[in-house]
């Protein structure tokens, strides 16, 4: 059928209708005339795929990757960047509205280079060759790749060691996965396996594998394998080698950041990051919720006389105590649920800012209630999903805050995830 694109929406495909019905067609940008074929029927909607662009957006470039389509990681290689940026800023505007959020600020755009971001990336090892993969589009098949342009230089040389040495080293055998994490400098890098045997196993593999990492790709400074979840069983560490954790430079820092502990990806957008969320904080108390290693707290010490750092995953928790070692400030190894359980409780000094950084599934309805009854003067929101956010925020809003700011920050260029910074002051 010969479809119009409205718009884009959240998940990377344009939204066109067809006798009333939604119609949404992946690889297409606003205003463009293409041509789709249905491929399932939904009901109320029907996703398609595009067949051909007859009538092409003046944003519509060329993609910069080969596998660009077929790869089920990128969703906007077809866009300029600009336009990237201002679909991202209308999406996170809608989705707040349709929350019947009011008065929202002009949103402000965040981004940087938006090639060669990722300092983090995880592939599959291909069963057949060893080749390192990720997934094709929609289905559960592997793609090998020899290059990955969204991936820091050190990342994309060491895929392609791997991938050189497949068929010697037979890494297929032994593992399921490998992530290949690097530091700023792109000096240090880090290798995490997965793997279906058992501990005795994985760690002969991985010694034999240490072995020619370390002469084939002398940047890099550990490993570690975990199990391979299935079904319900949860990973576990199984084997090491070489140093556990990375020193990253970010904020005029030095982070630690071990094996297993989460930290930004986007190596061009941690310091604006960081400086956007810290700027003009200050004061007696701060609380960094869901704190990971400290990349907020770590700043927030030299403008607060105390900072208090939440986190509960427990690597996290060990980097913390590294990163934040100033005795005057303090570290709890807790969920962020039931620490502000007790401090509601305890009704202790309220701080004058909070910041918190949830996973994707946000606060939640008990989290944001016990915030509003602490009622700190200001809370500057960090998300990685904006369903959730204008969840959160309409609760906020409604108990007395007003949305002094809004940022979209781009941390993933080329993909339709969007991350917002939200600050807001008690009225």
């Amino acid at each position: 059928m010969k479809l119009t694109i409205e718009k884009s929406i959240y998940g990377g495909a344009g939204l066109a209708r067809s006798e009333g019905k939604a119609i949404f067609v992946p690889f297409t940008l606003p205003g463009e005339t293409v041509e789709a074929q249905v491929t399932r029927d939904r009901g109320g909607y029907a996703e398609a795929e595009l067949i051909d662009v007859i009538g092409p957006s003046p944003k519509r470039v060329p993609a910069p990757c080969k596998y660009f389509g077929e790869c089920g990681g990128c969703h906007y290689q077809h866009a300029s960047y600009e336009q990237q940026l201002e679909i991202k800023k209308q999406i996170l505007r809608e989705t707040l509205e349709r929350a019947h959020l009011s008065n929202i600020p002009d949103i402000v755009s965040l981004s940087a280079e938006p090639m060669g971001y990722r300092n983090r990336a995880r592939f599959h090892l291909d069963r057949n060759t060893s080749k390192l993969s990720y997934k094709k589009r929609g289905t559960h098949a592997n793609l090998a790749v020899d290059s990955c342009p969204i991936s820091a230089p050190l990342i994309e040389e060491a895929l392609s060691v791997f991938n050189s040495h497949s068929d010697r080293w037979q890494l297929a055998k032994s593992f399921d996965e490998v992530e290949l994490f690097t530091n700023a400098e792109q000096n240090e890098l880090f290798l995490s396996l997965w793997s279906g045997s058992n501990t005795g196993a994985a760690q002969t593999a991985l010694q034999k594998l240490w072995a020619v990492i370390e002469k084939e790709l002398p940047r890099a400074i550990g490993a570690a394998v975990f199990s391979t979840e299935r079904e319900n069983k949860r990973s576990s560490f199984l084997a090491s080698a070489g140093n556990q954790s990375i020193s990253y430079a970010a904020a005029d820092q030095i982070y630690r950041v071990s094996i297993g502990s989460f930290f930004q990806v986007n190596r061009f957008l941690i310091d604006p990051l960081v400086e956007l969320v810290t700027k003009d904080a200050e004061g007696k108390l701060a609380w960094d919720l869901y704190a990971g290693v400290g990349l907020f707290a770590r700043v927030l010490q030299s403008t607060f006389d105390q900072v208090v750092a939440v986190e509960a995953a427990p690597s996290s928790v060990q980097d913390l105590r590294h990163n934040l070692a100033d005795g005057a400030h303090r570290i709890v190894a807790s969920s962020t649920l039931d620490f502000l359980r007790r401090a509601a409780s305890a009704r202790k000094e309220i701080p004058d800012f909070v910041v918190i950084d949830p996973p994707r599934a946000g606060l939640g309805k008990e989290v944001t209630a016990l915030l509003e009854e602490i009622q700190p003067a200001h809370i500057t929101y960090v998300s990685c999903d904006p369903a959730t956010l204008s969840r959160d925020l309409k609760s906020l809003l409604d108990s007395g805050y007003s949305l002094q700011q809004l940022h979209m920050v781009d941390m993933f260029p080329q993909t339709f995830h969007l991350e917002s910074v939200a600050k807001l002051s008690l009225k």
